[in-house]
């Protein structure tokens, strides 16, 4: 019996046909979108707590988490000796850089030239065996318009039976024109976005590293990349939106571990106004508790009362937050207000303390959250700079648009954090917007608070932007998960049982397959599924594994950054297996190239497969499904005159 098409059906079916005119055109695509349900389900590789650390987030991208080695020394280990393997490697790896430290071994004309054709003939084997897994739609888009012609040629060369003569001339007018080393660049680009078929970022791209903007300059190169947000990126979300208590959160990070050039070179951020503050009010501090990390250009002693200088101003700021906030129920958070500045002590939770630094030019005992008139100028200009940095902006709202509070990829659950819950369990409510929220429905109340503040930009208020505040450091916050952020105790209290941060019964709940199934039903994964998480490094040297005990939750916050232990790992979600892969120290780009350093990890199988997962069997094929009935649907539309075909010689 045939289904009548009534009119929201019909609107719907008028928007597909714009890309579909024709009844023909629909089923063609409907057929192929069918086949591809029974290819092997992509590679998608889960990342975390990158923390700035550029270079070797690069080079994991670039070996595809170690996975591309194995691959070449299949194809090509009966052949080509090490050093051969080494060098095709590192073409595919940094091609810029390899083909610059090869030029002078290649000035010779004829020896260019054969060396590019044999590289582009080895990267595309290679890319055939990658591309063998994929629609060949999906791969075209892949080709660049300028290399389109030559790449597809060298795709379907064994295919051709033509031998290799009509390529070579290609290629040698490539050669002529110094176009030849760029076809090799783009041929590795090709090879590396094959490898995989999308990259997610478990939260926390930026601070201790050194480029936070070039990470995500980096990954938005990437052909399919998303986030799962985390603590550390709303912080730098709150900057960029001028909240006044994260720029001098992010300020403090940068200062503390000697990243100001990620501020003032990556996105043109001056720190002036903080240099000027500090030479007017903290000019005789030695500022001695707020050394930096590390080594740099600019003085220690500068630096430190600089991060001390805004420590301060980040305090009376926050404590401005929770005093508009009482529903957050952070009031013992509010330190400053506890300082006896003749006994020079702090009270906390009922003790009291001595101060380590009683040097507080700037405090008021009468309001001690009111910045100074010296204060107030300065994080006014630190502001104004904040929201006029446009790469910032583009970062930024490019994380907001690519990202969410949590994902769903396969049979995993991606999300930074914790679902706050309490000992037993249950989830702990929150108000947002007017409603009480819990697990689930507090990241899908939570995301839309996000993503409503960047449709808003710098003109949201302060009010409503606290909440990138409360998602950075507030007790029930997902993205956080701890009682507390103990950066003041850190600072000015020599007592390091005032520095522990306490973690949600969550991360203990973890190791109970139990409460992992209640979990994943929850976010509609069913109870077999995992879930994947960062924000808490995992202690390899205390004996921590990053899989729990239960075997339904694996953490792959590995300590990536150096500030860390320098170490990371990738969950790797492949057709045959969910695997997890231990990444350790990358020195340079140039031991890559010189000595064929690389990082190769250690694999450990979480998951087999046996049949293989095609992309049937993920979300994304339930996705495609319903494309294929619209399509169907669409095509019947046409068939019984429901909507009219274009008939246009353009179609």
């Amino acid at each position: 019996m045939e289904v009548p098409f009534d009119p929201s059906e019909k609107a719907l079916l008028r928007a597909l046909a714009a890309r579909y005119p024709t009844a023909d055109l629909a089923l063609a695509e409907a057929s192929a979108l069918r086949g591809s349900l029974t290819l092997p389900k992509g590679v998608v590789h889960v990342i975390s707590d990158v923390h700035g650390e550029y270079k070797k987030l690069r080079h994991i991208i670039n070996n595809a988490s170690g996975s591309l080695r194995p691959l070449v020394e299949s194809l090509f280990g009966a052949e080509m000796g090490d050093e051969e393997v080494e060098q095709l490697l590192s073409v595919i790896y940094y091609p810029h850089e390899t083909v610059e430290y090869l030029r002078p071994s290649l000035e010779d004309p004829a020896r260019r030239g054969e060396w590019v054709r044999r590289t582009l003939r080895r990267q595309f084997r290679i890319a055939r065996s990658l591309a063998s897994t994929r629609r060949f739609a999906e791969v075209r888009r892949l080709l660049p318009d300028a290399r389109r012609e030559l790449f597809e040629e060298l795709l379907f060369e064994p295919c051709t039976g033509r031998g290799t003569s009509y390529l070579d001339v290609m290629i040698e007018t490539l050669t002529a024109h110094d176009r030849d080393f760029s076809a090799v660049r783009t041929a590795s680009r090709l090879v590396r976005n094959l490898s995989v078929a999308e990259i997610v970022v478990a939260g926390d791209l930026g601070d201790r590293g050194p480029r936070i903007d070039r990470v995500i300059d980096y990954l938005l190169q990437q052909p399919h990349v998303s986030f799962a947000w985390g603590n550390h990126d709303v912080s730098w979300m709150g900057a960029c939106l001028g909240h006044e208590a994260l720029i001098a959160t992010v300020l403090r990070i940068s200062l503390r571990y000697r990243r100001g050039s990620q501020l003032e070179e990556g996105y043109g951020i001056t720190l002036a106004p903080l240099e000027k503050l500090v030479r007017i009010v903290y000019a005789d501090d030695p500022a001695e508790f707020f050394k930096a990390r590390g080594s740099g250009l600019r003085d220690e002693l500068l630096l430190a009362r600089m991060q001390k200088a805004i420590a301060i101003i980040q305090f009376k700021l926050e404590g401005q937050i929770v005093r508009r906030h009482p529903d957050w129920e952070m009031e013992e958070r509010c330190l400053l207000h506890r300082i006896n500045p003749r006994e020079g002590t702090v009270e906390i939770e009922g003790r009291t303390h001595a101060l380590r630094d009683t040097y507080l030019p700037t405090l008021d005992a009468g309001d001690p959250y009111a910045l100074s008139p010296e204060e107030q100028s300065c994080i006014e200009r630190l502001r104004k700079s904040f929201v006029s940095s446009p790469r910032l902006w583009q970062h930024m709202s490019a994380v907001v648009r690519h990202g969410a509070m949590w994902l769903r990829r396969d049979e995993a659950l991606i999300f930074h954090g914790c679902v706050p819950v309490d000992e037993e369990g249950t989830g702990l409510s929150l108000e947002v917007e007017g409603q009480t929220h819990s697990g689930h429905s507090l990241f899908v109340a939570l995301d839309r608070v996000v993503r409503g503040l960047f449709r808003k930009g710098a003109q949201a208020s302060s009010h409503d932007a606290d909440w990138l505040w409360y998602l950075w450091t507030g007790p029930r916050s997902p993205l956080f998960g701890k009682d507390r952020m103990a950066t003041f105790e850190t600072y000015f209290v020599e007592d390091k049982a005032t520095h522990k941060e306490h973690k949600n019964p969550y991360f203990k709940l973890l190791h109970e397959a139990d409460f992992c199934a209640r979990v994943t039903n929850e976010f509609g994964i069913g109870g077999d599924g995992m879930i994947v998480n960062g924000h808490v490094p995992v202690r390899v040297e205390k004996g921590e594994e990053p899989v729990k005990q239960g075997g339904h939750a694996v953490t792959i916050d590995g300590a990536f950054s150096e500030a860390y232990g320098d170490r990371g790992y990738t969950l790797i979600l492949g057709p045959e297996a969910m695997s997890l892969a231990e990444h350790h120290h990358f020195e340079s780009v140039s031991d890559a190239i010189t000595t064929g350093a690389d990082i190769v990890p250690k694999v450990t199988t979480l998951r087999a497969y046996d049949p293989p997962r095609s992309v049937a069997d993920t979300e994304d094929g339930e996705r495609i499904r319903q494309h294929i009935s619209a399509l169907e649907r669409l095509a019947n539309a046409y068939e019984v005159g429901v909507l009219l075909e274009d008939s246009s010689p353009l179609h």
